[in-house]
């Protein structure tokens, strides 16, 4: 039986080396071909133990087999600011939803919107206008792309989000089976809460 739990502030601590464990196995796959270490997942998942943060947590037993972030825009201002500077909204009235990850044997089952349900609830209870996230723009004939892939577009935009035209962040990461890091851009979406 899988369960989720609200996870925020001291007691995210207790789950950073699963929640870490559980990011770079699953961003090791297509589309984020992620290289990570859990040295830097520990120092970058720190940030989810500020005020108004939260993870969403699933549970089969003991083990964690997947997670949901989320934060005040602003905690985020210094990666964003850019892409979000022609955006009427102001970063203090944003949510953003970071990242999702989740083992493949758990898919299909609702947890999904477990995650962002989750999310949103903590948004509104901050009292934010907005919820966004980011996703990997990767080109459709990319080398590593699996035959079977198949994007989330479809699920975002059934949860009201749609992508910003022209809120492009970048970010660097190795991916597999590279030498260094390389710049990757992310589109962001968003929907009114």
């Amino acid at each position: 039986m899988i369960a989720t739990r609200i996870l925020t502030g001291d007691a995210v601590a207790g789950a950073l080396d699963d929640l870490a464990r559980l990011r770079i196995a699953v961003f090791r796959d297509w589309p984020y071909l992620y290289d990570g270490d859990v040295d830097y997942e520990r120092d970058y998942l720190t940030a989810y133990q500020s005020p108004g943060a939260v993870v969403v947590a699933a549970y089969d037993g003991a083990r964690m087999v997947g997670a949901a972030t989320g934060a005040p825009m602003e905690h985020h201002a210094g990666d964003f600011a850019a892409a979000f500077a022609t955006r009427a909204e102001p970063l203090d009235q944003i949510y953003y939803c970071a990242e999702s990850v989740l083992l493949p044997e758990y898919r299909g089952h609702g947890l999904g919107h477990a995650f962002f349900d989750g999310r949103d609830a903590q948004a509104r209870t901050l009292g934010r206008r907005y919820s966004a996230f980011c996703s990997v723009i990767r080109p459709a004939d990319h080398p590593l792309r699996p035959a079977e892939y198949r994007p989330l577009d479809g699920f975002w935009r059934k949860r009201g989000y749609a992508p910003l035209p022209g809120v492009i962040a970048g970010f660097d990461w190795k991916d597999i089976g590279e030498a260094a890091q390389t710049r990757k851009s992310l589109q962001f979406w968003m929907k009114s809460l």
